[in-house]
C-alpha cells in the first residue's frame, strides 16, 4: 500500500471544505468583508452579480438566486402551477426533497425506476408512467451524471408537459456537449456546502429560458410580489444572503478545475478497482454525459456495513447515498408504493457506498483510499 494510517498526511474528508476555504482563503474573506460593510445582506449588488456570472456561465437567460435547493425544488413547483393530485414523475432514487417538495405541495410523485448502471431514471420507462393528471417530469441528475435529457424532452413535448431538471449536485455537468440546467423548462439547483459549488450554509438557484416562467419564481421568492407590499399570488421567502451569493462568486471561477480534478480521481479509483470487478463494481459514465462526480459511488455485492467499519478504523471516511428510496420511506407509504416495484432502486440502495470524493483529494489519498478498500473487500467478501 502506498501509506499507512499512521502515514497520511492529513485527515481524509468525504468533502474537504476547510481545505478548500483554505487555498481561496484570501479572496474569499476580501469578499465576505466587502459585503460586511456594503450593509446590503439580502438580495443586495453581491446576489445581482453572482445572478449574472451564473447566466454566462451555464448560457441562460434567467439565474434566480434563492434560499436553498429545496426552495428551489418547490418555487419550480409553484411557478408551473401544481395542483392537488398533479403528478410528478422522478426517481425513487434521490434525495427525499425531490420528492418532499411535490408532496407538500399536493402533488402525487409518480415513479420510474432507475437505470442500474447510471442510477439515473430509465428514460425508456417515462411515457408508460404518463396520465391525463402528468403535470411534469422531473428528472435528478444524481451523483453529478445528467440523464438523457434529448429524450427526456421529446417526451415531454410529445405530451405538452413540463420537465424541470433536479440539477442540485449537476453544476458543471453536460450531456452531448450542452450543460445541465440548459434543457428543461426550469432547473433547480443546489449550493449547500458538500456540493461542488458549495456556499457557506444553505443556498440554491432557479434557472429558466421562459421569461413568463422566471417573471413568476421571482415574485414567488419575494413573497408573491413583484412591486414592494403588492402580493400577486401566494409566495414564499426564500431570498439569498449576499455573504453567500459572494463566496459562490469567488468559487464559480474555480469551478470547472474543481470539477476536472474530481474527473482525475474518479478516474484513479475506476483504475485501481479494474481488477477487482468480481466483488467492486465501479460507476460507468454515459458516453454522452460529462459527468462532474459530485460522489464517487461503487457497489458491493455483500459485507458493506462491516466494510464500512473496517474502514472507519483506517482513517477512510464512506457513506451511503440512498439507504431507502423513496418510495419505502414511511412519509410515503399513502402513496401506495411497496417492496419490489422499483427493483433497480432497492438493490442499488442496497449495495451502494460513496467514497471521498472532493478536488482537495491527493493522488496519494486516492491510492491509500483505494489500496485499503481493495484489501477490506477481499478480507471480508471472500
Amino acid at each position: 500500500m502506498n501509506k499507512t494510517v499512521d502515514q497520511i498526511a492529513r485527515p481524509i474528508h468525504m468533502v474537504d471544505v476547510i481545505g478548500q476555504y483554505k487555498r481561496y482563503q484570501t479572496e474569499i474573506d476580501e469578499a465576505i468583508m466587502d459585503v460586511v460593510k456594503s450593509g446590503a445582506y439580502i438580495n443586495g449588488p453581491a446576489v445581482k452579480q453572482f445572478e449574472r456570472n451564473m447566466e454566462s456561465y451555464l448560457g441562460v437567460k434567467h439565474a434566480i438566486a434563492c434560499a436553498s435547493g429545496t426552495d428551489a425544488l418547490q418555487v419550480a413547483l409553484m411557478a408551473i402551477g401544481i395542483k392537488p393530485g398533479d403528478e410528478i414523475i422522478t426517481s425513487p432514487f434521490t434525495f427525499v426533497a425531490t420528492t418532499e417538495t411535490i408532496a407538500l405541495l399536493g402533488g402525487v410523485p409518480v415513479y420510474v425506476d432507475i437505470d442500474p448502471v447510471t442510477f439515473n431514471i430509465n428514460v425508456e420507462r417515462i411515457a408508460e408512467r404518463i396520465t391525463s393528471r402528468t403535470k411534469a417530469i422531473l428528472p435528478v441528475h444524481i451523483f453529478g451524471q445528467p440523464s438523457n435529457m434529448n429524450r427526456i424532452m421529446e417526451i415531454a413535448k410529445a405530451n405538452n408537459i413540463f420537465v424541470i431538471e433536479d440539477a442540485a449536485q449537476a453544476v458543471g455537468a453536460k450531456w452531448n456537449n450542452q450543460k445541465a440546467c440548459t434543457f428543461g423548462d426550469i432547473s433547480c439547483i443546489s449550493f449547500y456546502p458538500s456540493k461542488n459549488l458549495g456556499a457557506f450554509g444553505d443556498a440554491g438557484m432557479i434557472t429558466s429560458d421562459n421569461d413568463e416562467l422566471a417573471t413568476i419564481i421571482r415574485s414567488i421568492c419575494n413573497h408573491g410580489a413583484s412591486v414592494t407590499y403588492n402580493h400577486d399570488r401566494l409566495g414564499v421567502n426564500s431570498r439569498l444572503d449576499s455573504i453567500q451569493a459572494t463566496i459562490l462568486d469567488v468559487k464559480l471561477q474555480y469551478l470547472d478545475q474543481w470539477n476536472a480534478r474530481r474527473r482525475e480521481v474518479a478516474n484513479i479509483y475506476s483504475s485501481l478497482f479494474a481488477p477487482y470487478a468480481d466483488l467492486i463494481t465501479t460507476p460507468v459514465t454515459d458516453p454522452s454525459a460529462t459527468h462532474i462526480w459530485h460522489q464517487y459511488s461503487i457497489l458491493l455485492k455483500n459485507n458493506r456495513d462491516e466494510v464500512m467499519t473496517a474502514l472507519k478504523l483506517q482513517g477512510i471516511p464512506t457513506n451511503i447515498y440512498y439507504p431507502i428510496p423513496l418510495h419505502l420511506q414511511p412519509a410515503y407509504s399513502s402513496h401506495g408504493s411497496k417492496q419490489g416495484d422499483y427493483p433497480h432502486s432497492e438493490n442499488t440502495s442496497a449495495h451502494i457506498l460513496a467514497l471521498p470524493m472532493h478536488s482537495e483529494l491527493s493522488d496519494d489519498d486516492v491510492h491509500y483510499i483505494a489500496d485499503h478498500i481493495i484489501q477490506t473487500v477481499n478480507e471480508l467478501c471472500h
